[in-house]
């Protein structure tokens, strides 16, 4: 590269017509995703690329950046290439061991919190932490809850552990599959985003989602089998009263809320995201 082609105005102008013909961006999203990721070859801010455009790169950082647009453009997530995602506000560690935090389970935290005194030492299972941001969520907006949280996955403990660390979450990771762990103990409040997408689901081979771990996206042929197992297993863990809320898909409410009930749940009900989809079910062990 030479002369004007070696500012960082005119590279990022041409990843962004690159990223947007491969990926199907808007220009304006693509654009955002080609400073993100000028930003982290770089180890600058926003404000630098604005002040500097027009200066000469070193070769070393076109190379540096060209490396990590050839990863987005095969498809890779931004959040792995920066390996930070967030979430609630707050910064979370990702690598392609974990799934990515999305805006979606917000709303699972928010129905959780609404559940937590914000005075009371509640105690609270995240179950498949995964990068922890659930849990700790949970943990940081409600400082005298117990929470705890699981997964079977050490690589992903590993993450949740050092996200807790970094953000200052007081948070009892254990590795287990599922409840296999928690024999004999029981909460107030159990919150999971388990695996909810069909095995066959043409979606899996497309987008980020090719990238993450597929343990953590498909549940056999319908998408309902962690679902199903969860439902069933949670009622030996809550205590009278506890309440039960699971991420699913978005034409799963009804067999939830059917799985639910069966189990011998109360007040199943649904709740829908900011896009109007029912994103979350859940209900109440009686007392």
């Amino acid at each position: 590269m030479s002369g004007e082609a070696a500012t960082a105005t005119v590279l990022l102008d041409e990843a962004s017509t690159r990223i947007a013909a491969a990926l199907g961006l808007e220009k304006r999203e693509a654009r955002l995703e080609a400073r993100v990721l000028a930003a982290q070859a770089w180890q600058v801010d926003r404000a630098w690329l604005i002040a500097h455009g027009s200066d000469p790169l070193s070769d070393a950082q076109a190379a540096q950046f060209q490396a990590l647009l050839s990863r987005r453009l095969a498809g890779e997530p931004v959040a792995y290439l920066i390996g930070t995602r967030e979430f609630y506000g707050r910064p979370f560690q990702v690598s392609p061991d974990v799934l990515i935090p999305r805006p979606d389970t917000e709303l699972l935290v928010e129905l959780a919190l609404a559940r937590i005194p914000p005075d009371q030492a509640v105690e609270v299972l995240d179950l498949g932490t995964g990068s922890g941001c659930i849990a700790i969520t949970l943990a940081l907006e409600r400082p005298h809850a117990q929470v705890t949280a699981v997964d079977r996955s050490a690589a992903a403990l590993a993450i949740a552990r050092r996200n807790a660390g970094i953000l200052g979450a007081r948070v009892d990771f254990l590795r287990s599959d599922w409840f296999n762990a928690l024999i004999g103990r029981s909460f107030d409040l159990i919150v999971g985003n388990p695996p909810y997408i069909a095995a066959a689901d043409p979606h899996l081979a497309n987008g980020d989602v090719r990238f993450e771990p597929l343990t953590a996206l498909a549940s056999g042929v319908d998408g309902l089998d962690d679902l199903r197992s969860l439902t069933a297993a949670a009622r030996a863990h809550l205590k009278p009263g506890g309440v039960l809320l699971l991420e699913h898909g978005y034409d799963q409410a009804d067999a939830v809320q059917s799985q639910l009930r069966q189990r011998g749940f109360r007040n199943v009900r649904s709740w829908a995201d900011l896009a109007g989809i029912l994103r979350v079910s859940g209900g109440e062990w009686p007392e």
